[in-house]
């Protein structure tokens, strides 16, 4: 009797095993299964805006750009990742595996990695040739996006794609969001007038840029401006850059090549000198930042007490933080709700979550918007540039 109720325990044991099983092989299949066609995804005046990201780092960064990347995903938006040449080919490769392992990101082909990297020197003008670069072939490989916007491995979102779009449906598509001012004060003489060459334009070899002996005048046919280097601009604008149906964005770009920091210098230049787009300038770059008094070369490195007032301030975007800084796990888990390794959940996503399961690994209609609470601070700080923008008052001077 014994020996039969052992053997009816084993049975059931096995039977219990063999159920178990198969509901773990299912809950991982609708996991790593993509759907197998992806939604038709809409561009137009009539559809919610789409946005275009260069996201760039150096070497080592290949997993923070990963992690950047999942944080501002979404199906509708266009992507370039660049990792410098410094960062080894292989670095380069596992991040595009990684792009490639993402169920969402395979189906709807929306992200690329640049396979032959530039050459970047800090402070010199080979950042505006590889941004130019970007945007170009961001423009080539995609015709619905309406907003390019830069951001460095050391940035964060504040906000999921699903506010921001929302949030942007209800502005010009014109509007180029870009820090700018006139009052060149200690930088005339400092970053405007030095002539400088950078290396990384003509030389293999990492260097640095180098001065001239000579300076020259600030310039009197056109007008300089200054202003932060992370922009978020508008198509319009940037095939006015690119494709060049006017002489001035060469004309400055021939200028700026020697000058230091050029990246904060020439689209504001650019857009204040234009007729046709300087009119559209809304100042401000959408990000929060904290500097020292005085302000040095670059913001302060953000963390978990600064988290409250990020909420507040209304801004897109956050920068700069340290790799892997508990911080970002906050804006993760009270911001975006989103899981490791996982892109940030929006109405997109149809999949049922759990620990294992990720929502976004399964999905429904894309040009569908469910935004949510931070939208509305950011909704509150927009309204507030747009009426400056709107009164004439704040722009190009």
């Amino acid at each position: 009797m014994g020996a039969e109720k052992r053997w009816l325990f084993t049975l059931f044991a096995a039977a219990l095993f063999s159920v178990l099983l198969l509901l773990l092989l299912t809950s991982v299949s609708s996991f790593s299964s993509p759907k197998p066609f992806p939604s038709i995804v809409h561009h137009g005046a009539h559809y919610t805006p789409a946005f275009a990201y260069y996201i760039s780092g150096g070497r080592g960064d290949g997993n923070r750009i990963l992690r950047l990347l999942l944080s501002v995903y979404h199906p509708r938006n266009r992507y370039l990742l660049h990792l410098a040449v410094e960062a080894s080919d292989e670095e380069r490769r596992r991040l595009a595996a990684s792009v490639r392992s993402v169920p969402a990101i395979r189906a709807f082909g929306n992200v690329d990695v640049v396979g032959k990297p530039d050459r970047l020197t800090y402070m010199g003008s080979s950042n505006i040739a590889s941004t130019l670069r970007a945007a170009a072939i961001l423009l080539r490989m995609d015709g619905g996006w309406n907003w390019f916007i830069t951001l460095s491995a050391m940035d964060y979102p504040l906000l999921t794609q699903d506010d921001l779009s929302h949030v942007f449906s209800s502005v010009s598509r014109d509007a180029n969001f870009i820090d700018y001012t006139s009052d060149l004060g200690w930088k005339e003489a400092q970053r405007f007038q030095p002539i400088v060459v950078d290396p990384a334009l003509y030389l293999a070899r990492r260097s640095q840029i180098f001065h001239a002996t000579e300076k020259r005048k600030t310039p009197d046919a056109f007008k300089v401006f200054t202003g932060s280097p992370w922009v978020i601009l508008s198509r319009s604008f940037l095939e006015f850059c690119i494709l060049g149906w006017d002489n001035l964005p060469r004309m400055l770009l021939m200028y700026f090549t020697n000058v230091v920091l050029s990246q904060e210098g020439y689209f504001h230049s650019v857009v204040c000198n234009s007729p046709e787009f300087m009119n559209t300038t809304v100042n401000s770059d959408l990000r929060y930042m904290i500097w020292d008094n005085p302000p040095k070369m670059e913001p302060l490195f953000l963390n978990s007490s600064d988290f409250d007032q990020m909420v507040q301030s209304g801004a897109a975007f956050a920068r700069q933080f340290h790799k892997d800084d508990p911080v970002l796990n906050m804006v993760d888990a009270k911001i975006l709700k989103r899981g490791r390794y996982q892109a940030v959940p929006g109405a997109w996503c149809s999949g049922r979550r759990s620990w294992m399961m990720d929502p976004c690994s399964q999905w429904g209609d894309v040009n569908v918007l469910k935004p949510g609470p931070q939208a509305k601070k950011f909704e509150e700080s927009i309204t507030n540039l747009l009426d400056d923008w709107n009164s004439h008052t704040n722009q190009c001077k």
